[in-house]
């Protein structure tokens, strides 16, 4: 059942008999949404607390003249058109914030010709979007002491602050931090910099070391001279937020590679999952059915399921089945983008060692992407390599006399390199040493490999809250931990792998003992402490912090 709706009239004339209106309790079941003449009643009232309602609009008509105070803060208010009409003459507080205001056009009624009395203004959590549109409406207001504009998009830009306190010089309070004159000595004469003031934010995302990841290559059997060849790499993704108005290849040349799968499963179209399909069908016919037979199955190619691959695909039905396997954990979430860092191979410590400047220009979507938060994934790439058969000779008769000519050139040739050494030994002369060109090594020439599409497992994921940006913060600075996923038989594995690639075998094994903090001796399980799987990672929105730094252009 929901609460009933109520004009402020009733609800004035059930809850409230005293001068100072204030805040309707939540318990109540009901809330306001209009405001009516029978207010006006209070001949003397000078302050209105009307916050956490369903007010859409208020008819300033019905407001007592005498008010210095109106809080309407959590409301559903689209627009201050609404209060100009009649706003009361002595109002020193306007409170607004967590409304829905939008648009460049509200920069038109924060003027001193609807406030002129106005101390403290409230605008934090809308959607304002122009800063120096407002920030020139907000200049005729004389008496303005005390704003409020953080969690607005336009506060995510670089010169927000410093640009906001050289233009009002007499401010005092600017999102509850105070305007010292050392603040305001260090942005004077940002304002005047217009081609600084690009209505775009900056945000740096940077992964660090990546640790307690489980060496999966240990738990493979070894290859035979057919394969399959298995490599490992890991990486990290995480999304953000797409920027329409941005240039498409301003990620261009960078070390992070950018992922555009469907942002959902639905999207995938035939013809893509027909090509999974006959990568599928290869790898099964090159080898990858004997290993299934051997107890070592594989998982999707895509994304981790266990269930094994179909041998043959060939109905919309079978098609439908395998939408299933696609992890959604490595799709992008709508309106969002997925990055990602390097891939690299396994050690105790993998060093991401990346660092991306996101520069987006729509502004109210990143807003609504900071609400949400990021996701951080972890995961695990591994490729199966297999042998590619040479073609084999052709059995034509022409080939075969060519092939036979050939052959006993090369063995009169060998047998006058044979005489000639002979003679030369005969002497007592020293045959030169051959060349390394045609050595057993040069023959032994690795052959050329196929490999199959990448099978992707995700190792861990997580989510990142980034709504502190939007209050002032200045990053985001986080381990993320994504628990214990390393064993001890694969740990074991790892150190005498180690210690018999190295000569010195037991200083090795001391070496890896002390980096997995694990014995080399057997050991009790219950003694066993394996690191778990953690992530670096750091997002902070770039604020400039003087007129000279932003001249410099530099990002700290």
């Amino acid at each position: 059942m929901e609460p009933e709706t109520r004009t402020l009239s009733a609800a004035v004339r059930e809850h409230l008999r005293q001068l100072c209106l204030h805040e309707f309790p939540c318990g109540t079941g009901s809330w306001v949404s209009l405001v009516d003449k029978e207010l006006l009643k209070f001949v003397k009232l000078e302050e209105l607390v009307l916050s956490a309602n369903q007010i859409k609009e208020i008819d300033t008509t019905n407001l007592p003249p005498t008010l210095k105070v109106l809080e309407l803060y959590g409301n559903k208010i689209t627009s201050m058109e609404c209060l100009c009409h009649h706003p009361p003459p002595r109002l020193q507080h306007l409170g607004l914030g967590h409304n829905n205001l939008l648009g460049h056009l509200e920069s038109l009624h924060v003027t001193s010709d609807y406030w002129p009395n106005l101390v403290s203004l409230d605008l934090s959590f809308n959607n304002l979007t122009d800063l120096q549109s407002m920030v020139a409406g907000l200049q005729t207001l004389q008496h303005l002491r005390l704003l409020l504009l953080q969690g607005n998009p336009l506060a995510l830009v670089p010169h927000y602050r410093g640009f906001t306190i050289d233009s009002l010089a007499r401010l005092c309070v600017l999102d509850d931090i105070t305007v010292a004159s050392s603040e305001k000595h260090l942005f004077r004469g940002l304002s005047h910099s217009e081609d600084l003031l690009a209505p775009e934010a900056q945000i740096l995302v940077t992964v660090g070391n990546l640790r307690g990841v489980l060496d999966s290559s240990v738990l493979d059997p070894e290859p035979g001279p057919q394969g399959p060849f298995i490599t490992y790499n890991y990486y990290v993704t995480y999304d953000f937020v797409e920027d329409e108005e941005g240039e498409g290849s301003q990620y261009g040349g960078v070390l992070a590679e950018i992922i555009k799968p469907p942002s959902s499963l639905e999207q995938l179209g035939e013809d893509i999952l027909e090509e999974i399909i006959e990568d599928i069908e290869e790898s099964l016919e090159s080898g990858l059915a004997s290993l299934s037979e051997s107890g070592e199955m594989e998982e999707s190619i895509v994304s981790g399921a266990s269930e094994p691959l179909p041998r043959s695909i060939g109905s919309a039905e079978e098609l439908a089945k395998l939408r299933p396997l696609l992890d959604p954990r490595l799709c992008p979430s709508p309106g969002t983008v997925l990055f990602s860092t390097v891939p690299k191979p396994w050690s105790d410590v993998i060093p991401c060692n990346y660092e991306l400047q996101h520069t987006l220009k729509d502004l109210v979507p990143l807003k609504a992407f900071l609400l949400s938060g990021t996701t951080v994934t972890i995961v695990e790439e591994k490729i199966l390599s297999w042998p590619v058969e040479q073609p084999p000779s052709s059995d034509s008769p022409l080939a075969a006399k060519k092939g036979k000519g050939e052959k006993d050139k090369k063995e009169k040739e060998k047998d006058k390199k044979d005489k000639k050494g002979k003679d030369k030994a005969g002497k007592g002369e020293k045959e030169p040493p051959k060349a390394q060109k045609g050595g057993k090594k040069q023959k032994e020439l690795p052959k050329e490999m196929h490999q199959d599409p990448p099978i992707l497992r995700v190792l861990g994921s997580s989510p990142v809250v980034l709504e502190s940006l939007l209050a002032g913060e200045p990053f985001v600075s986080t381990v993320c931990n994504f628990g214990v996923i390393r064993t001890l038989e694969a740990d074991r594995l790892t150190l005498n792998r180690d210690a018999k690639k190295n000569k010195k075998g037991k200083k090795a094994a001391l070496e890896v003992k002390s980096k997995t903090k694990m014995p080399a001796a057997p050991v009790f399980e219950s003694d066993y402490q394996p690191e778990p799987l953690t992530l670096e990672i750091q997002i902070q929105l770039i604020q400039w912090r003087s007129t000279e730094e932003a001249l410099r252009g530099l990002v700290i």
